[in-house]
């Protein structure tokens, strides 16, 4: 901004709140989850879900392990009215799951909201109004404290006189102060006792207190500091679910929601992957996630995200960015090389330490780069490192090997690294697998040209070789004698004069993804104090070997 902009806006206040404890505690536990997809996420879609696509999202909440589902504003629209009838009509809603309803605090909206809740076992009646300075002013005209607090205390009132409309339901009441996060923190707290004295709540049956950060004004630590106060402050504590709804209006609603737990809240709303209005509500995956990966249970199964993400795009036509935490198709892929290097090693020592372990035994996780394990909310391995001109060899070894059954001798990775890499750069983009097979088959494995071996027998008995080789346009052919296959024909390229070089390292494995019978060959040979790796492949793990010395020799001229 220009400093002439700049000077309309105002710092946030801070809360006054020096004794304050939330810093030194820690999340030991999960809240209650509530989610608000339906509503507050399905009001904030270019195109809202219709009711067949609300059903199917319903189903996946239940599928999650949501107890608790806000289902919509069933007074503000025949679909959302039609909605929740048909989750009832249908015998949708589980037994342990409680369906929550938002209305106004005006009493015709009550009135069809108890309409709409005819025959369901368990409910949570959410009422709302704003109580901000600025909602007062702007929103209601001036309109006084008293005025606010009254429409709250009415909205409450009636609500209790229509629970017994409802006999064979369990009806809980819910009350939001509106734009909590801009409220004076003494007249929120007026408003949410005065709400509870109407509802009177037990032990039993607790009134839930939602302290909405409608938009999100201050850093996470006001956030938290405003939640602590209330806590502190509230009248019958034993008996108040304090509850949190953030928003992401300055990037921080899971900052905000995390520090609002250890201020004291008890319970969390937010949404799928944070959809919702302007920037967004919480994002409840990432939260929860983020609990898993410090060992916390938190009641909600993203053990197959990918399909999560598949039935959200779906039904709400919003794409979850690529660096979506946890859920984004990018976060457990590195390109950086240092980075591959080091996630390929943290991988080949996590294998190496479950095989060596006690059945039974818990590890915990470390590999660098990555706070999960991927493989815990159904993602692979075979994505995580991908390759572009900023990979190094350690991430093209990597996947080779992952994707294509390649192990390459840790000596051997420099080489065909800076191959792979080169084209990248050379081409200016990421290089798919099947590209980096192609390229490590084209310039590393049965290189035949300038020299082909054309035939070659051996008597295992001596070790002794016979064989042809085509150099350009000639063909010649040699004896040699050695202890073992590609020794012998070692020395009988010696007996042809073309033996520059000496050998200096061999590996070989059964080929993983091909055939059965497919075998892997490296040979590392020195030549003109150049150290040159080749690979051979072959159904004949012999003649794999000696594909892989010719292929060194080829490469070595290049």
């Amino acid at each position: 901004m220009k400093p002439e902009s700049i000077r309309k806006y105002r710092p946030f206040p801070a809360v006054t709140l020096p004794d304050r404890e939330w810093p030194d505690r820690t999340i030991t536990k999960a809240p209650q989850w509530c989610s608000v997809d339906l509503r507050d996420g399905n009001q904030a879609l270019p195109v809202p879900m219709n009711v067949e696509e609300k059903l199917r999202y319903f189903d996946l909440l239940v599928d999650i392990g949501f107890k608790q589902i806000e289902v919509g504003f069933p007074a503000a629209a025949n679909t959302e009215f039609n909605f929740l009838r048909a989750l009832v009509e249908q015998d949708r809603i589980p037994e342990d799951v409680t369906v929550q309803v938002l209305v106004q605090a005006r009493n015709e909206l009550i009135e069809r909201t108890f309409e709409s809740l005819e025959g369901v076992r368990h409910a949570i009646v959410h009422v709302y109004n704003s109580t901000s300075p600025l909602q007062r002013r702007v929103t209601f005209g001036d309109a006084s404290k008293q005025k606010i607090k009254d429409i709250a205390v009415s909205g409450a009132r009636y609500i209790k006189e229509l629970v017994p409309s409802l006999p064979d339901s369990k009806i809980d009441l819910q009350y939001s102060p509106e734009s909590f996060s801009d409220t004076e923190l003494e007249y929120s707290l007026e408003v949410c006792n005065a709400v509870a004295e109407v509802w009177q709540p037990t032990e039993d049956i607790k009134i839930i207190l939602n302290l909405p950060a409608t938009v999100e004004w201050s850093t996470p630590n006001v956030h938290a500091d405003q939640i602590e106060w209330f806590c502190r402050h509230v009248d019958n504590r034993e008996n108040v679910i304090v509850s949190l709804h953030t928003h992401n209006d300055r990037g921080t609603g899971i900052a905000a929601t995390e520090l609002g737990l250890l201020a004291g809240a008890d319970r969390v709303e937010g949404t799928l992957f944070g959809n919702g209005e302007r920037t967004g509500n919480l994002d409840i995956v990432t939260v929860a996630l983020n609990m898993n990966s410090h060992g916390i249970e938190t009641g909600l199964d993203f053990s197959d995200l990918s399909n999560i993400r598949q039935t959200y795009e779906h039904c709400t036509r919003m794409t979850v960015p690529e660096r979506q935490p946890y859920g984004g198709e990018l976060v457990f892929t590195a390109f950086s090389g240092s980075h591959q290097d080091a996630i390929k090693k943290g991988l080949d020592r996590r294998k190496r330490e479950v095989d060596e372990s006690v059945e039974g035994e818990d590890l915990a996780w470390g590999v660098p780069y990555l706070t999960i394990d991927p493989r815990d909310i159904g993602r692979s391995y075979e994505a995580i490192i991908r390759i572009n001109s900023q990979s190094g060899k350690g991430g093209v070894a990597y996947v080779l090997d992952q994707e294509h059954g390649f192990d390459l001798p840790k000596t051997m990775h420099p080489q065909v690294g800076q191959l792979i890499s080169g084209v990248a750069d050379e081409l200016g983009r990421e290089l798919l697998n099947g590209e980096i097979s192609e390229l490590f088959r084209e310039h590393f494995v049965n290189i035949e040209s300038p020299m082909m071996l054309d035939e070659f027998e051996l008597d295992h008995a001596t070790w002794d070789c016979a064989a042809t080789v085509t150099v350009g346009d000639k063909t010649m052919s040699g004896k040699g004698t050695g202890n073992g296959p590609i020794n012998s024909l070692v020395h009988c390229l010696e007996e042809l004069g073309m033996k520059d070089f000496s050998v200096t390292d061999y590996r070989s494995h059964a080929l993983r993804g091909g055939s059965d019978a497919e075998s892997a060959a490296y040979v590392q040979i020195s030549h003109d104090d150049r150290l040159t790796w080749g690979c051979g492949v072959d159904s004949s793990i012999e003649l794999a070997g000696l594909k892989a010395l010719i292929s060194a020799w080829n490469i070595s001229r290049s």
